[in-house]
C-alpha cells in the first residue's frame, strides 16, 4: 500500500469485508471509554456520595476483569455472532436498569453495575482477532493494528466529550442510557456483518475438545512474557496520571491540567501518524523492544519540566511512541497466540494493561506525599526502563513464538 498514512487508513477501512466490522466495532467500543466516569456521574446525580459512586464504578470494572477472558474464550470456541448478540442485549439492559430502576443505598445498584461489567461486549478482542484472520497482506495487517492504537487514543479523548455533549441536553442518566443503546447497537451490527468464508469460523477441533486449560493462551511462554511486559509498561501511565495534575498544581493554577493531559494524547497520535509508516520495515519482535525503550526515554523527559508549558511539551514529545508500542504489541499477540485463542489472548493483553495502570495509580497516590510529583515521575521513568530491559530480555522468546506461529500457519 502506498500514499500518506491517512489515505492508507481510508483505503483499508473502506475495503469490502473490512468496512462493516471495522466501523461497527468503533460504535460498539464507545461506551468502554466513558463507563466508569458516567457511572460516577449517575450515582452522584441520584444523590449518592463519592464513596458509593466509587464502589459502583469499581464493581463494574471488576465485572469486566472477571468476565472478559471467559467471554472471549467462548467467542473463540463458538464464533462471534452468538456472543455479541447476547452481550449486545444484556450489557445495555443492565446499564438501563442501573439508571432507571436502582438508587444509591440499595443492593440492586451494585449488582447491576457488576452485571454491566460482566456482560460487556468483547468488541475490542473481536475486532483485533478479526484483523488477524481477515485476508490481508502483512503490511495491511500492521496498518490495521496501528489504526487500532490510534483509535484507542481518539476514543480515550473523544468519548468523554461525547458524554459531556449529551449531558448538555439531558441528565447524566439519559446520557449513559443513550451511549449504552448506541454501544449495544454497534455490538449487534458487528455480530451480523457478513465476513469472508472461514474468517469467523472457530476451529472444529477446538469446539470438540474438552475444557481448555485455565491459563488458555498464557500457557505460551511468549504470550506470558508479552503480557508481563505490557503490565510493567502500563504502571508508568498510572503513576503519571497522578503526577501530572500534582505537577501542574505545583507550577500554578490547576486550570491547565486538561490541556497538559491533552498534550500527552495528541503527542501519541501525532507520533503514530508521523512514524507509523515505517512500522513494517522491521520485524515486530525486533521493533517492540526499541519502541519500549523510546517510551521509557520519553517518560524521562518529564523530569526536565520546570513549568506547565515545558511539562506539556515533554508529554507531547515523550508520548510519541505510546501508540506505536500498543500497535506492535497487538501485532505480536496476533503472531504468538494460537489462532483458536486469539480473542482471549487480546483480552489478556488488554487486562494486563488495565491492571498495570491501576497499580501505577495506587502507587502514585501512596508516593505523592513523601516524594512529590518529581519523585513520582522518577518512579515512572525507572519502571519504564525496567519494562524496556524486560522487553529486550524477552526479544528472542518473542521471535521464536512468532516463527512457531508462522510455521504452524504454513
Amino acid at each position: 500500500m502506498t500514499g500518506t498514512l491517512p489515505r492508507r487508513f481510508l483505503a483499508l477501512l473502506t475495503r469490502r469485508h473490512v468496512a462493516g466490522p471495522a466501523w461497527w466495532s468503533v460504535v460498539a467500543r464507545m461506551p468502554v471509554y466513558l463507563l466508569s466516569l458516567a457511572m460516577v456521574l449517575v450515582v452522584r446525580e441520584q444523590g449518592g456520595g463519592y464513596a458509593r459512586a466509587g464502589l459502583t464504578a469499581a464493581l463494574c470494572t471488576t465485572g469486566m476483569a472477571l468476565g472478559g477472558p471467559l467471554i472471549a474464550r467462548r467467542m473463540d470456541r463458538a464464533g462471534r455472532r452468538a456472543v455479541l448478540l447476547v452481550t449486545g442485549v444484556c450489557h445495555p439492559s443492565a446499564l438501563c436498569a442501573l439508571v432507571w430502576a436502582t438508587r444509591p443505598g440499595g443492593w440492586a445498584q451494585p449488582v447491576m453495575a457488576f452485571a454491566a461489567g460482566l456482560t460487556l461486549p468483547p468488541a475490542n478482542a473481536c475486532m483485533r482477532s478479526l484483523w488477524a484472520r481477515l485476508p490481508l497482506e502483512d503490511e495491511e495487517r500492521e496498518l490495521a493494528y496501528l489504526w487500532e492504537a490510534l483509535l484507542t487514543e481518539v476514543l480515550v479523548i473523544g468519548a468523554p466529550l461525547v458524554l459531556a455533549a449529551l449531558m448538555l441536553v439531558g441528565s447524566a442518566g439519559l446520557a449513559l442510557t443513550t451511549v449504552a443503546v448506541i454501544g449495544g447497537a454497534g455490538s449487534l451490527g458487528l455480530a451480523l456483518t457478513p465476513l469472508p468464508a472461514g474468517t469467523d469460523q472457530p476451529d472444529p477441533a477446538a469446539r470438540e475438545a474438552g475444557p481448555r486449560h485455565p491459563l488458555g493462551p498464557l500457557r505460551s511462554p511468549a504470550m506470558l512474557a508479552l503480557t508481563g511486559i505490557m503490565a510493567v509498561c502500563a504502571v508508568p501511565i498510572g503513576l503519571m496520571t497522578l503526577a501530572i495534575p500534582a505537577s501542574v498544581a505545583a507550577h500554578g493554577s490547576t486550570g491547565g491540567t486538561g490541556v497538559v493531559y491533552a498534550c500527552w494524547g495528541v503527542g501519541s497520535a501525532v507520533g503514530a501518524l508521523w512514524l507509523g509508516r515505517a512500522q513494517s520495515e522491521v520485524a515486530a519482535y525486533r521493533r517492540f523492544p526499541r519502541l519500549v525503550l523510546a517510551y521509557a526515554a520519553g517518560t524521562g523527559l518529564t523530569l526536565l519540566a520546570t513549568s506547565q508549558l515545558t511539562l506539556g511539551v515533554a508529554l507531547a514529545v515523550g508520548g510519541a511512541p505510546i501508540a506505536l508500542v500498543s500497535a506492535s504489541e497487538m501485532t505480536l499477540v496476533s503472531t504468538v497466540a494460537d489462532r483458536d485463542a486469539l480473542a482471549e489472548a487480546f483480552t489478556w493483553a488488554s487486562l494486563a494493561t488495565v491492571v498495570g495502570d491501576a497499580v501505577g495509580q495506587q502507587a502514585g497516590g501512596l508516593l505523592m506525599d513523601p516524594l512529590g510529583p518529581r519523585g513520582v515521575f522518577t518512579a515512572a521513568f525507572a519502571t519504564a526502563v525496567a519494562g524496556a530491559v524486560l522487553a529486550f530480555g524477552c526479544q528472542g522468546l518473542l521471535g521464536r513464538g512468532s516463527r512457531r506461529r508462522a510455521e504452524c500457519a504454513a
